[in-house]
């Protein structure tokens, strides 16, 4: 048995805070949580592992990430020169993603998966594309995820921009991956049915998917730029998410990521089918395609998460933007200090249960012992009323020094377990350094 105490407790478990908590681990689950004398008490055999005065909390979650965009770092494409989304898109991502080899993606992946660690996030959603080598890319991500002991939901994003036979491949690689996680009683790793975008999709596409999903929700960017629904009005004569619902893509098992050009028909649609919306206001910010309305969603009853889109793997960090750009947007200081923590810390993780067996993303007896420890000591005083006050303004992923999921060690004192960074980041240049030249190739 582990037992982490010394610290500062936040459950998220209907407010409760314990001034020096601690959290009883047994195997993969929660024992208990309380005060750390009582527990020290209650299991004096129990391995002890010291907080020391800082705050423990939750494993966080991140809704939507792409691993594969990492080694894109400070990459600079020759001739590249986007005026817009698309773009970037065509001028960028699809000349990386039609790049990267297996190699690419297994060394990503283990990036990408450490880097979450030491920010403190141990579940996280992936959006995957590898033109260049389809079958078994999603293995290459789940081995990284597996190896470093994080949580994972995968899927490989299908899309028509690159022919048939890549885009047949793509849905079978989903299929194939559903099927395998289907038969995994671990619960650490999970398949979706992942889709590009309507732009990129045909109404063939979309139902062949619904016929290989096996039940498995969907993946999906929808409007993200206003280029996708025009496309949309012109080529199908309705918006996207009409479309969608009309060819079987929504649900309470679907992602919908971004929804920044909606209107309030489809946020409606999209409430009354319990599909789950996921916003990421860096990438949005930094592709200018706008300021989503997930203000607007949330007053009209949606369900909507938060997400990084690749842009960061801290959570932290997407909270702090997403806090300032809605008041910044609005023109209204009132907004966003509920509504982002509550995307973050409660909606992220009513998502993932639609997903997982037991809950995570809380700190109660039977959850997912998935716990990180931070070094933040409060200069003003800190209890259950105002935990994320303190969060968002006195802490970011770097403060995190302690990251157990499913009750596994992942990082101690800073220092990452089971793994030698120094000499994976060694690989990863080296790696990138090949897919670059082939990019400018």
């Amino acid at each position: 048995m582990l037992l982490i105490g010394n610290g500062r407790l936040i459950t998220r478990d209907e407010g409760k805070f314990y001034e020096n908590g601690a959290v009883a681990i047994d195997g993969r689950f929660i024992k208990a949580v309380g005060e750390t004398k009582t527990l020290r008490e209650t299991y004096p055999d129990a391995e002890f592992l010291d907080a020391d005065g800082g705050v423990i909390m939750p494993g966080l979650i991140n809704m939507h990430n792409h691993i594969y965009s990492a080694f894109a770092r400070g990459l600079s494409i020759r001739g590249y020169d986007p005026k817009d989304f698309n773009d970037i898109l065509e001028g960028m991502w699809w000349k990386i993603d039609r790049r990267l080899t297996r190699e690419n993606n297994r060394l990503s992946s283990l990036a990408v998966f450490a880097d979450c660690i030491k920010n403190g996030v141990t579940t996280v959603f992936d959006h995957h594309a590898s033109y260049f080598e389809i079958p078994g890319s999603l293995d290459d991500i789940a081995e990284g995820a597996t190896k470093l002991g994080v949580r994972a939901s995968l899927c490989y994003e299908v899309s028509d921009r690159d022919g048939e036979q890549k885009r047949v491949q793509s849905i079978l690689e989903n299929e194939r991956f559903i099927l395998r996680t289907q038969k995994d009683t671990s619960d650490m790793l999970k398949g979706m049915m992942g889709l590009h975008a309507s732009f990129t999709v045909s109404d063939k596409t979309l139902s062949e998917c619904n016929e290989r999903r096996h039940g498995a929700g969907f993946h999906v960017h929808c409007a993200e730029g206003p280029a996708d629904v025009k496309a949309c009005l012109a080529e199908h004569g309705k918006r996207i998410i009409h479309r969608f619902y009309d060819n079987g893509v929504l649900g309470d098992r679907t992602l919908a990521i971004h929804c920044v050009h909606i209107n309030r028909a489809e946020m409606q649609l999209l409430r009354d089918t319990d599909t789950a919306v996921v916003h990421n206001p860096e990438s949005n910010m930094g592709n200018a395609v706008g300021c989503g309305p997930v203000i607007h969603m949330m007053r009209e009853g949606l369900l909507v998460g938060l997400g990084t889109d690749g842009y960061t793997n801290d959570m932290l960090e997407s909270y702090k933007v997403g806090n300032i750009i809605h008041k910044h947007h609005l023109c209204d200081p009132t907004v966003a200090w509920g509504e982002i923590p509550a995307m973050l810390f409660e909606n992220n993780r009513a998502i993932a249960a639609r997903y997982f067996d037991h809950p995570i993303g809380i700190l109660k007896e039977g959850a997912y012992a998935d716990v990180i420890v931070t070094d933040y000591d409060p200069l003003t005083p800190m209890d259950g009323g105002n935990v994320n006050g303190h969060i968002l303004f006195g802490m970011n992923g770097r403060s995190v020094t302690t990251t157990v999921c499913n009750g596994k060690v992942l990082m101690k004192d800073r220092r990452l377990t089971g793994i030698d960074e120094k000499a994976l980041m060694a690989e990863c240049r080296q790696s990138a350094a090949a897919l670059w030249q082939s990019v400018n190739a």
